[in-house]
């Protein structure tokens, strides 16, 4: 018998639980199913992550990969989202390839009275005033009275996080099977015991649901329907100045922030598709508006600009936990899912190779769309 312990790639060891050799498939290589192929392999289970196209293909790679733990009240996954940056940070000594900006986010919403707006915000935002604004954002033209600091908070790379996450699995003992497509499940007795890919069928304990809002196509198939829409945003990249943004900034007029390459990102919401509203056309104003904010614009030009569709419950509470009707399915779909794909990669991997069921994901089951 081996030992239960297994080491990280940074060379500490952890304790892998009762998983060792339990089959586990986990569908879909954004970050969040990666964070559970590493999870998951990490606690000793023979993993298999299997992705339709690339790793980070979906719309983890079109995501502004805020780590925002702000939320207006009440909010049922406040214990998650309480713990996602704790999570992160954890991850960071375990994975040498994540890095994350842990900048702080500046927040700020003016009513026509001119006061600050601070509904929504966790009392882990700070209020600051505009001395100690432009302290933090010295580039900003017109900054507010006052606004919200949230120091804790940050961004990363998403994609270069999920490659992180995915390396680390494949140093767990985990297989990773990129432009495989599913064809459909092998369900005796109304149990899922594998797979069927364009690569064969893989035998499974259990199958992991991580495919944003390809979930449905996925449940389909089982003959089990979730409401799971698909919630556009935009996603613009530029190339600019560096040291032009300092933290995060989400204001009435732009929500940007810089990488550490020094290319600037930017986050809107998602209109419509008529031709003023494309992509392309909403970066272009969005860089007038940039200009208009910030000091410094030298240069801002689009290089690429994207629509992500993000899974999000019908209720907006993510469902995370076993499928009814069928055994041996474990779904994980969310939004927001940068921001709990650490936290969520670790609580769902306990509960499914330990069967350690977690309070935190109690607001997130399935089976509510299921009651009578």
């Amino acid at each position: 018998m081996q030992l239960s312990y297994h080491r990280h790639i940074d060379g500490t060891e952890v304790d892998m639980g009762n998983g060792q050799g339990k089959r586990v498939v986990v569908i879909g290589a954004g970050i969040v199913g990666a964070s559970l192929a590493y999870h998951l392999a990490g606690k000793g289970a023979n993993v298999t992550l299997v992705e339709a196209e690339g790793i980070a293909s979906g719309v983890t790679g079109s995501s502004f990969a805020w780590i925002n733990t702000s939320h207006p009240e009440p909010d049922p996954i406040a214990q998650l989202r309480g713990a996602a940056i704790r999570e992160y940070r954890r991850l960071e000594t375990q994975l040498p390839g994540l890095k994350i900006r842990w900048t702080g986010a500046l927040s700020y919403s003016v009513m026509s009275s001119g006061a600050l707006s601070a509904s929504g915000h966790q009392a882990s935002a700070n209020l600051v005033s505009r001395s100690q604004i432009l302290d933090l954002e010295p580039n900003l033209k017109n900054p507010p009275a006052s606004a919200l600091f949230a120091a804790a908070e940050g961004a990363l790379d998403a994609v270069a996080t999920t490659h992180a996450l995915v390396a680390g699995a494949e140093a767990h003992g985990a297989k990773i099977l990129t432009q495989t497509r599913v064809l459909g499940f092998v369900t005796p007795r109304a149990k899922v015991t594998g797979v069927k890919t364009t690569k064969g069928i893989i035998d499974a304990d259990i199958v992991v649901l991580a495919a944003g809002t390809g979930i449905t196509k996925l449940t389909d198939m089982l003959e089990v329907s979730l409401p799971i829409n698909a919630s556009p945003a935009m996603f613009i990249h530029y190339k600019s100045q560096s040291n032009l943004v300092h933290t995060l900034i989400s204001s009435p007029e732009m929500e940007v922030r810089q990488s550490s390459d020094g290319a600037l990102l930017a986050a809107e919401d998602y209109l419509d598709d008529t031709k003023e509203n494309q992509p392309a056309a909403i970066a272009l104003r969005t860089a007038k508006t940039i200009r208009k904010e910030l000091h410094g614009v030298v240069s801002i030009d689009p290089e690429w600009a994207c629509v992500g569709l993000r899974p999000m419950p019908a209720d907006g509470i993510p469902i995370i936990g076993y499928l009814p009707q069928v055994g041996g399915v474990y779904v994980c779909a969310m939004h927001p899912g940068i921001t709990l794909a650490a936290i969520v990669g670790r609580l769902a991997s306990e509960e499914i190779i330990d069967d350690k069921p977690s309070s935190a994901l109690g607001p997130c089951r399935a089976d509510r769309f299921f009651q009578a």
